[in-house]
């Protein structure tokens, strides 16, 4: 299309359907509880279904209550499909996940209004369970989809109340069929938040994302002996807890000298008995990286595994568990680069880059041509009640996602 041809979405339009949602489920602080199968989210399912059957869309619901919103095309192919998640983390922000559902929503409401009928089929997706904050594992449906977990496991799946996810799926009325499924399509576009500093950092309005970050988790148990906190000499001491601060100043040194784009964490400590008066005799403890090169993950698992020998022990016995991994999921190259054509044809400033947090996307990407966008989240927050990104930024990667399916 040319300059004077290009149309954009309604940014005011996009503004007042994200806070509609932000309604369904708002914190006292202006943040978002909306947990996967509650009843906030079916009020949410509820409104998103009514917006889409306001543009004259077809609704599908699948097996895991996976919703498909259909505009339907020229031509009867594999649909286009755009996508998200409705779902919230406990006390969440407004933007993560439901923006990439409002993004679909709005395209398809710019091709309406503008009386383009698109020569294959438009689907916009809310995808359920993926942050897995009510019932474990996260990005739950579509690992269903992508034959990565096993169905019959998910429906038995219990949140703190000990409700199955299947009696939770039924409660609020979303169990489909399951031939409704994603089974194919010529294509799948995720816009997200990026939930990290980086584009803020360089001012950046869009990333073009490249891949999703391989990760390996693991966890460290450190084994001493417990003692009386105020009798026993140092020097006759095996103490869990000291053994592992020297083990976990040990990896992180190690760790930051292998590689600057290298990102861990140790993000859960068990300390026992947890008595001040008492030496520690066991501490777990879990150490989780994340990089693109799968040689680079290698190398820290190596790091990982020369903690047994380490002599910082403290006479200790250290074992390693792997608890899992996963390998760096590469995007449709074609798609990643139609989505740079769109965003510099609207002269938004960008990068392409990685994303270091698991989405719907990366299992999709496995049978389905896929790739995401990315716009920024002010001072990298998310998962929290203060994240952000402006309405501004909302609206662009918006209008690369309508550009990109006008291209396409």
């Amino acid at each position: 299309m040319t300059e004077q041809q290009k149309i954009v979405i309604s940014s005011e339009r996009l503004q007042s359907t994200l806070e509609q949602f932000a309604n369904i489920g708002r914190t006292e602080n202006n943040g978002v509880t909306r947990l996967a199968l509650s009843e906030e989210d079916r009020l949410a399912r509820e409104y998103y279904i009514s917006c889409c059957k306001d543009l004259g869309m077809s609704v599908e619901i699948d097996d895991m209550g996976n919703i498909y919103a259909r505009l339907a095309g020229v031509e009867d192919k594999p649909p286009l499909v755009i996508g998200s998640h409705l779902d919230s983390v406990k006390k969440g922000g407004r933007f993560d996940g439901v923006l990439g559902v409002v993004a679909g929503l709005e395209v398809a409401r710019a091709l309406v209004e503008n009386n383009i009928k698109p020569r294959i089929p438009l689907v916009i997706a809310d995808i359920t369970n993926e942050e897995g904050a009510r019932f474990e594992p996260s990005m739950m449906s579509s690992g269903v989809l992508s034959g990565k977990f096993d169905k019959a496991a998910m429906l038995k799946k219990k949140d703190v109340n000990g409700i199955t996810f299947e009696k939770a799926l039924q409660s609020i009325g979303y169990v489909g069929q399951e031939e409704s499924r994603l089974k194919e399509a010529s294509a799948f576009l995720e816009l997200h938040i990026e939930q990290g500093p980086i584009l803020e950092r360089e001012s950046l309005s869009i990333g073009v994302v490249e891949c999703v970050l391989g990760m390996v988790c693991y966890e460290i148990e450190v084994t001493g002996e417990s003692d009386h906190a105020g009798t026993t000499p140092m020097d006759m001491r095996r103490d869990a807890l000291f053994a592992a601060n020297n083990l976990i100043s040990e990896a992180r040194q190690k760790l930051r000298a292998l590689n600057k784009d290298l990102v861990f964490t140790m993000g859960r400590m068990n300390v026992l008995p947890n008595i001040h008066t008492v030496i520690p005799n066991k501490v777990i403890f879990s150490l989780e990286a994340r990089h693109k090169d799968p040689i680079v993950i290698k190398k820290v698992e190596e790091i990982i595994l020369g903690l047994k020998q380490s002599a910082a022990n403290e006479g200790c016995e250290i074992r390693t568990e792997k608890l899992w991994d996963r390998s760096t999921v590469l995007f449709d190259e074609q798609i990643c680069d139609l989505l740079e054509k769109s965003t510099k044809s609207l002269n938004y400033s960008y990068k392409r880059m990685d994303s270091g947090a698991g989405h719907d996307a990366q299992f999709l990407a496995s049978y389905i041509p896929t790739a995401m966008i990315f716009v920024p989240s002010i001072n990298g927050k998310s998962h929290c009640e203060e994240e952000l990104t402006t309405w501004e930024d909302c609206a662009k990667g918006v209008n690369v996602l309508l550009e990109a399916v006008l291209s396409f």
